[in-house]
């Protein structure tokens, strides 16, 4: 087996997971167990090892922390948005 596939099977397992947490913060418009740091590191890691992914020439992982980057970013305006729903309530 092509070492290479292993990588590209593994981001997509760890995506479907990401992917799937931000949803469902989307979907219940809540903040109960997530905090805004959560999705800071997750810029920063994600921004950092796409960086050392492209200069390493490694694909795989430069697909994957662009997409780690995307969901981090769209979590991260889930996130607001949900702190500016419930303060609105009270």
């Amino acid at each position: 087996m092509n070492a290479e596939w292993i990588g590209w099977a593994s981001s997509a397992v760890l995506l479907a997971t990401l992917v799937r947490q931000v949803y469902s913060q989307w979907r219940q418009r809540s903040v109960a167990g997530v905090s805004s740091w959560l999705f800071i590191g997750q810029l920063t890691a994600s921004t950092g090892f796409l960086i050392y992914s492209f200069l390493v020439d490694n694909w795989v992982f430069v697909v994957t922390n662009a997409a780690l980057l995307v969901t981090a970013l769209v979590g991260q305006g889930i996130y607001r948005r949900n702190v500016r729903e419930q303060n609105k309530g009270r």
